[in-house]
């Protein structure tokens, strides 16, 4: 049995009219989705212009290991210790892919006494807002097939087709395909393939658009291909943005649910960090910022991916200036990067901790580049020995850095009480001088180079002469002054996912580039990173059931 779910099922639920009372939100601008769930009306939103914004706390952490390290958990913990201390304050999450929720990683909803529920809600369909956004994708992908089709107008060349279609689901078997076979009725046969929907430039676009207006002019700036003498074509050009923004006219609104404690947490937008930007949507983390004093928002894997990205794209884009940055780490984590096996992790070993801690301490240093204040949050496991800790604190303390036990987890909250002081010390000191890695007006491959040598560790970047001559041509377009996206492994600083804690001198292969531009940005694809990830050996999915009175087990 699952503690997580048994947890997530005992809890009594307030209802979400309160929740939304308690952020200050009207009972006229809540949509209910059921008892539990709800949307905010985007009227109400546009009514909070004018406020003042609170503090912006954003939880990272060390590249992530099977041995797990919680960042969405110390996530629910510290917005409900803060309101535990007095503080008004709001949690933005993303919402969870129905990829790793029945793939390997399970789902995303948190975990012990520091969840946001209801957690099997979440985890599956929620709101409808990822179906809403694979669909807008796929009626692009139709539009430029049937525009083909009927007589080609636009000129598209079928060889020259960047768009691919989506679907929110593991599936190596979409990643190449042939479509339109069967005949002269089904279209022209061409090479095609699927991204993950959490990989599409709808997700991305969905998740930095402020408002609809923005929504339907970043979708129209989408490129889905080009002609045989190079000019891009739009989704402006295919008359297929309005229709789009139609299906994400009701998603695009942020989703309120609970925390176990009743704190309110907005969950809304899902990129992958590893294959997008990993942060979620701007509208909720905006609406967040006018309702509350301090928003606690996580971003995904680890702080040089999901954490670049957000402070080099979703800052920058969105005009957000960040407070305070969390790293969130385990004792276990910090073994697995220090060299122990999975297998062995239960039994004290202070040397491979500090071995691992270099890992750790990249990433916080990473951190001070962008001006940051920075605690680090220990999650804390049974296993855990006071020497262990000790190591991480001693080491933190070299650089400047607070390091604190936490127990959320187990104790909720309260487990985290001492973490959310910590970070309210760095608000309140106003230490915080946000500053992105990079200008916009650098070239594009000169700012893979900076994130992979600054932020990575790397000696220098490998750019084939193809992706060169893209690169090239992205800036001849007037696309150069836009930020990249690196796509890479999540388990290592370079791109070969077996080199743990800290490595240094390797080359960042650059294997591909991708221009999204209504997103705006280029996206750098790295190393052996897919776009639509494959099932493990032994997915999730062959563990979810539903039991004779209905309820979900094997969903975590």
């Amino acid at each position: 049995m699952n503690p997580d779910m048994e947890i997530a099922r005992v809890a009594k639920l307030r209802p979400i009219l309160e929740i939304a009372a308690r952020l200050g939100v009207p009972d006229t601008a809540v949509e209910p989705y059921g008892r539990y769930k709800a949307k905010i009306e985007l009227d109400f939103i546009d009514s909070l212009e004018t406020r003042p914004d609170g503090a912006l706390v954003l939880v990272t952490g060390i590249s992530p290991t099977p041995a797990g390290e919680g960042k969405t958990t110390t996530t629910v913990g510290l917005g409900d210790a803060l309101n535990r201390i007095g503080k008004r304050a709001a949690i933005c999450l993303r919402e969870p892919s129905l990829g790793p929720s029945f793939g390997m990683k399970g789902g995303a909803a948190g975990g012990g006494y520091a969840q946001v529920v209801p957690m099997d809600q979440i985890n599956l369909h929620f709101t409808g807002d990822f179906h809403a956004i694979t669909s807008a994708n796929n009626l692009l992908a139709a539009m430029i097939d049937n525009s083909i089709y009927w007589g080609n107008e636009l000129g598209i060349d079928p060889r020259r087709i960047s768009w691919r279609r989506c679907l929110d689901m593991n599936d190596r078997a979409l990643r190449g395909i042939v479509g339109s076979l069967g005949g002269v009725a089904n279209g022209f046969p061409r090479e095609d393939g699927f991204d993950i929907t959490v990989a599409s430039e709808v997700m991305a676009v969905f998740c930095l658009s402020r408002n609809l207006s923005d929504l339907q002019s970043r979708l129209g700036k989408m490129i889905v291909g080009q002609t045989r003498d190079g000019k891009h074509i739009t989704a402006a050009d295919l008359k297929a943005d309005g229709a789009m923004s139609v299906l994400l006219k009701d998603a695009i609104a942020p989703n309120l649910v609970q925390t176990l404690e009743g704190s309110p947490a907005l969950v809304h937008g899902g990129p992958f960090a590893n294959i997008a930007h990993g942060c979620n949507s701007v509208m909720a983390t905006r609406l967040a910022l006018k309702l509350a004093d301090v928003v606690v928002t996580e971003a995904g894997f680890g702080a040089d991916l999901g954490g670049e990205k957000f402070l080099d794209i979703k800052c920058r884009s969105a005009g957000l200036k960040p407070s305070c940055a969390v790293v969130v780490a385990t004792v276990r984590a910090l073994k697995m990067h220090g060299g122990v096996a999975r297998n062995a992790l239960g039994a004290e070993n202070v040397d491979a901790v500090k071995r691992g801690i270099a890992n750790l301490r990249r990433h916080v240093g990473n951190l001070a580049k962008f001006g940051l204040p920075v605690v680090v949050a220990v999650n804390h496991f049974t296993s855990d020995t006071a020497a262990e800790f000790d190591a991480i604190r001693n080491a933190m303390a070299e650089l400047g850095t607070e390091t604190i036990s936490c127990t959320h987890w187990a104790h909720g909250g309260a487990g985290a009480e001492a973490l959310a002081h910590a970070v309210m010390s760095r608000i309140e000191a106003r230490q915080a001088a946000y500053r992105p890695l990079y200008p916009l007006n650098m070239k594009l491959a000169d700012k893979i180079r900076t994130i992979a040598t600054e932020i990575y560790g790397a000696s220098d970047i490998a750019v084939p002469d193809a992706v060169a001559t893209r690169l090239a041509a992205f800036e001849a377009a007037g696309f150069g002054g836009v930020p990249v996206c690196i796509a890479k492994t999540q388990y290592s600083f370079s791109a070969d996912p077996s080199a743990m804690g800290a490595p240094t001198g390797h080359v960042l292969p650059v294997r591909e580039v991708r221009l999204s531009a209504g997103a705006g940005f280029v996206v750098a694809v790295c190393g052996d990173i897919m776009t639509m990830p494959g099932l493990p050996r032994v997915p999730a999915a062959e563990s979810i059931y539903l039991r004779q009175d209905g309820q979900i087990e094997g969903l975590f």
